[in-house]
């Protein structure tokens, strides 16, 4: 049996922020299911240590010399649904009050990476293949084939880009003092971005295979509009760029039998169970309670990657349609602050949540007719593929994984999971959502078969699943 190990910054069940700790949390288990041995290796940050430690079992201890970084880690692990998780402590770099955006992120994310490949050295795991996450862990490829060389036995590495946004661009005086590798990679160009190097470009130019997470994404990203500044570099690996679009843990998101609902609802019972849990959520929220109102959601990062600008500028015409509006989720203080405006503006009409809430979360998609993701850009987005499992229609731009998992309505062949636009503005973005709610209106027989529609895509990881074993056997030949 092929082990897999991932390396990544963070995954549920431990710690998430984002989009990449679902991943990390379903993937391995469904790589698992098509016959991989697959554990998981992150940081053990403070808020884990708090409240698991006394859980985890002690693997080794042992010495990271490299450049000015002369410590150790210590490497705990703890079994969670078949998968091993490895947990690498050192208190100075990772027990901290956050996780991401601090002065020295360069020095910590090296250390992670160079005690990850120790912890191969030491033979705690001895992986056929390293499967990384984003720029966090982007250096382990090349380490791989230089510094641990000819001290572990070389794996397949496969590197994924979630979000190319974020690079890991750092002081190429780091390459010396962290990496432990010679300034030429600076000088000659391999690493060097926008004058200083990048972890990101490094796990693009030295990993074997190359993955992102849609495949309208791994296009885009090869454009100047999408890539970053790095759509030469991508370019160069275009014959092992690969787009596979994520899925979620339909074990967890399920309306059948999830927890934090009021009514729990199928196929055969969505329209009185869409209705329930549309009231429990009015009258949680202090909305009005009316089922015939259509309830729009966001739960989202606040940033203008995500769109929200898109509804900011249009909230003035919306909010004197028959809708309702709840947005979830935390960001950019200008867009915070807008939003509690709004809030003030339409009591009872609108709700803002300023953080986030997970059983909040699962009500709101219950609850909801429509979710907006009015997009920039997204890799991937897994909140339009919760939606679907719950029978509420996204309203998207056609942009990465959006325009890869959402079918656009079709009035005349009453096809499609939901409602979608592409000119990035806000006239398109109230024509698409006028749409919407005139189909809910008028035609709600067209509406529920789009609902229903919604609910019977397979968003699971099955199927990308086996894209990435085909990928993996391929190269493991």
């Amino acid at each position: 049996m092929k082990k897999i190990l991932f390396v990544a910054s963070e995954g549920l069940p431990f710690i998430k922020t984002g989009g990449l700790a679902d991943v990390i949390g379903s993937l391995p288990k469904a790589l698992k299911d098509e016959g991989f041995d697959v554990s998981v290796v992150m940081p053990l940050y403070l808020k884990t240590a708090k409240s698991v430690h006394h859980t985890l079992k002690k693997e080794k201890t042992f010495n990271v010399e490299v450049g000015i970084i002369r410590t150790i880690a210590t490497i705990y692990s703890k079994d969670v649904d078949g998968i091993t998780y490895y947990l690498v402590e050192h208190a100075p770099y990772f027990e901290r009050d956050g996780y991401y955006g601090y002065g020295d992120d360069g020095e910590r994310f090296a250390f992670f990476q160079h005690a990850v490949l120790r912890m191969i050295e030491e033979k705690i795991v001895i992986p056929d293949v390293i499967h990384s996450h984003d720029w966090h862990a982007g250096l382990i490829s090349l380490l791989a084939k230089t510094t641990y060389a000819k001290r572990i036995k070389t794996p397949l590495t496969l590197f994924t880009i979630h979000n190319l946004l974020f690079q890991g661009n750092f002081p190429a005086s780091i390459l010396d003092s962290c990496v432990g590798l010679p300034m030429s990679y600076y000088h000659e160009g391999q690493l060097r971005f926008k004058d200083g190097i990048s972890f990101m470009k490094a796990g693009i130019l030295y990993s074997d295979i190359v993955t992102t997470v849609s495949k309208t994404y791994a296009n885009e990203i090869l454009t100047p509009e999408f890539g970053e500044k790095m759509e030469y570099i991508l370019s160069l690996r275009r014959d092992d760029l690969f787009g596979i679009v994520n899925g979620i843990d339909v074990d967890s998101w399920d309306p059948k039998t999830d927890t934090h609902l009021s009514s729990n609802y199928d196929l055969k019972t969505v329209t009185k169970g869409k209705k329930a849990n549309k009231l429990a959520i009015q009258k949680e929220l202090g909305l009005r309670e009316d089922p015939d109102v259509m309830l729009v959601s966001m739960v989202s990062r606040l940033t203008d990657q995500k769109g929200v600008n898109l509804l900011l500028q249009a909230m003035g015409d919306i909010m004197g349609w028959e809708i309702q509006l709840v947005v979830l989720g935390t960001g950019d203080a200008h867009i915070e602050n807008d939003l509690k405006a709004i809030e003030f503006r339409y009591p009872r009409r609108a709700v803002f949540y300023c953080g986030y809430n997970e059983a909040l979360a699962h009500r709101i998609y219950a609850g909801s007719d429509i979710l907006l993701m009015p997009s920039a850009f997204e890799p991937c987005g897994i909140s339009q593929l919760i939606a679907m499992r719950y029978g509420t229609l996204p309203l998207v731009r056609e942009t990465g994984g959006l325009k890869d998992t959402v079918i656009p309505y079709n009035q005349f062949t009453k096809e499609g999971t939901g409602f979608t636009f592409y000119p990035m503005n806000v006239n398109d973005f109230k024509h698409v959502l006028w749409l919407a709610l005139e189909t809910f209106t008028y035609r709600m027989d067209d509406f529920k078969t789009l609902r229903k529609s919604a609910m019977t895509k397979d968003v699971s990881w099955q199927k990308s699943a086996k894209e990435y074993a085909e990928i993996i056997n391929m190269r493991l030949k």
